[in-house]
């Protein structure tokens, strides 16, 4: 049986290209896995720096698992949590548990870290995994709606649980080096590539405004992949039924701390800003 060296993520340059080797040897439908993202995504964030395990073999990388910290606000409360992102295993090392110790290892560093949850977005193939092996539960499967017309977010609705974001947040967040972002009002899209149609990121509070500048683009289909049941669509959207959508995408959550209430979709607001599909 092979033996593995478990240590917490590292931040350095070399370590930094180590992650970016096997993120994209594992995923190879992406080439967004470069050193300047991931130093991007692990380093530069204002929240925090990175919080995950790494297993080695030998001295070489096996396996990866990262959290990145967020704040949202849980009854009105700003708190210090962790996002699930990243997690690689090489092929020649699965099937030996490593993702299930690294994650495990993971969140006991984050709760003696003062982080209070972990919350995130897990695929049909993953959310089984995170949910009897790893305590977390299920919000909701994320709404897709796609069509023509506005979208308007009420900013100043109350939820139990959204996601916080200040200017320099915002800032770190829409300046992802994998991404283009462009505004129209006060609402942030992205380009699909597909049929010519932008997602909704989110809607600026109106002192953000000037984080990125205005576009004269038409952006006249759109969709928009989240949970908000006081989201308002004005003009001609549908709901994509769960058996068109490609892989649901499942919001999970994982209290730290025992004190959270099981939060319903119903009073949760979470949108494309809130994970990395875009």
């Amino acid at each position: 049986m092979m033996a593995y060296e478990f240590s917490p993520t590292s931040v350095s340059p070399e370590h930094i290209k180590k992650y970016a080797q096997l993120l994209s040897f594992v995923f190879k439908e992406t080439n967004k896995f470069t050193p300047e993202f991931l130093d991007w995504q692990y380093a530069k964030n204002p929240q925090g720096q990175v919080v995950g395990y790494d297993a080695y073999a030998n001295n070489e990388l096996a396996a990866h698992y990262v959290t990145i910290p967020v704040v949202y606000t849980i009854n009105g409360i700003a708190t210090k949590g962790l996002l699930s992102l990243n997690t690689a295993t090489h092929p020649h090392h699965q099937g030996k548990g490593l993702f299930t110790q690294l994650a495990n290892k993971t969140y006991t560093l984050g709760k003696e870290l003062g982080y209070q949850f972990i919350i995130g977005v897990a695929n049909q193939n993953s959310t089984p995994g995170f949910l009897k092996k790893l305590g977390f539960y299920l919000i909701s499967s994320l709404d897709v709606k796609i069509g023509l017309g506005k979208i308007h977010t009420r900013t100043h609705q109350h939820y139990q649980l959204q996601s916080f974001w200040n200017k320099e947040s915002m800032s770190w967040r829409l300046a992802n080096p994998a991404a283009n972002y462009l505004r129209s009002g006060e609402c942030i899209y992205t380009n699909t590539n597909k049929l010519s149609i932008h997602a909704l990121m989110c809607t600026l509070k109106p002192d953000m405004n000037n984080i990125i500048p205005p576009s004269k683009k038409l952006i006249p289909f759109k969709t928009w992949i989240g949970i908000d049941a006081k989201k308002e669509f004005k003009g001609l959207y549908f709901k994509l039924p769960e058996k068109l959508k490609p892989s649901p995408l499942n919001l999970i959550f994982k209290d730290l701390t025992g004190q959270f209430p099981i939060f319903n979709k119903d009073h949760v607001r979470f949108d494309l800003i809130d994970f990395d599909a875009y």
